[in-house]
């Protein structure tokens, strides 16, 4: 027998993504009385947006490189693990045609099947958006026109990958990230493929000794705000309900000790779907803007005076910067890695 829910069309407000949940709650009652392993049994459903949609530039903002081990990329089809409220989950995105055929495992299943639609950028507004004016980025939105803002509903766990990033190099975070995921992370429901790894619940983070987010290459300032972070887990996932993004989202989590401008917008950008905040205090962004838009670099101030006239989707265009193939001219050395993890 087939471990698998059956999926029934149904119209939804943008988006058409629907799951039947009988056939997956008689076989949650097999594997209860021995039948099947839960974790074997997937929900299944099909997203069929009403716009454009590239699954692999949308999600890309999520990947923490090659060796990320709650993402897998694979030819037409993505895998990733979410620590969603109802509990662990792996989720299978594979494209079709038009649709996204959509498969969960795990006791978060349910959640992350209903997630989708949002997590592929259902509630991504285009309103008011006008790149007519500027010729980079009138080729890139035409171009890719597939590319949404995502918004994964998962506060903690985007946050503290934000905070891994602060003030060190793509390396070292991505080093650090999938260690601490490969040593602290739960295995990943399902047949997801081999290594995968959830982000660790609260009470996981919180007993992760000292020495291991040294050799993790993570200082303790950095440690202390995942810390943070995990310790008021419940009031950041309350920001949601507060839209995508915003003033008083980010103060709120701003409030957290060792979490600034930069952290919250990086967290904002992916957790809450905000089209405009914009990472200020980067080390190469106002460069990129800057030679993308005018031709030279520029600071954080003349990135913001940029970006202005597209404001309410400053983080789109800084998207669309990105997916344009454009490079800005490298000059002078590049940042030296410090490796201090076994000294």
């Amino acid at each position: 027998m087939a471990g698998e829910a059956e999926a029934r069309p149904a119209p939804r407000a943008g988006a058409s993504a629907t799951v039947s949940r009988a056939t997956y709650a008689r076989r949650v009652s097999m594997a209860a009385t021995g039948g099947m392993a839960q974790d074997d049994l997937p929900l299944r459903s099909t997203y069929t947006p009403r716009h454009p949609l590239d699954l692999r530039l949308t999600l890309s903002p999520l990947s923490r490189g090659r060796q990320d081990p709650t993402m897998v990329w694979q030819p037409g089809v993505i895998w990733r693990t979410q620590p969603t409220p109802q509990g662990d989950a792996t989720l299978r995105l594979a494209e079709r045609g038009g649709a996204v055929e959509a498969m969960a495992w795990g006791p978060g299943a349910e959640w992350a099947i209903s997630a989708v639609p949002e997590l592929l950028g259902a509630g991504d507004d285009l309103d008011g958006f006008d790149a007519s004016g500027h010729a980079l980025l009138h080729d890139s939105h035409r171009r890719n026109p597939g590319l949404r803002m995502l918004r994964t509903g998962l506060v903690l766990e985007v946050m503290v990958a934000a905070i891994l990033e602060q003030k060190i190099t793509t390396l070292e975070a991505r080093r650090a990230w999938s260690y601490l995921l490969r040593r602290h992370g739960a295995p990943a429901p399902g047949p997801a493929p081999e290594g995968m790894r959830v982000f660790p619940s609260v009470a996981v983070l919180r007993r992760i000794p000292s020495w291991e987010w040294h050799r993790a290459g993570v200082d303790p300032s950095r440690s202390r705000a995942a810390l943070a972070a995990a310790s008021v887990a419940p009031g950041l996932e309350r920001t949601l309900s507060l839209g995508r993004g915003g003033p008083e989202v980010e103060r709120r989590l701003r409030s957290v000790p060792g979490v600034g401008v930069w952290t919250a917008a990086e967290t904002m950008q992916r957790s809450h779907g905000d089209p405009d905040t914009v990472s200020v205090g980067d080390y190469h962004l106002p460069s990129i803007v800057g030679h993308a838009l005018i031709g030279r670099a520029v600071d954080d101030d003349g990135m913001l005076e940029l970006l202005a006239p597209w404001a309410g989707h400053r983080q789109r265009v800084m998207r669309l910067i990105g997916s344009s193939g454009f490079q800005k001219p490298r000059r002078g050395p590049r940042m030296t890695i410090q490796d201090h993890r076994f000294h």
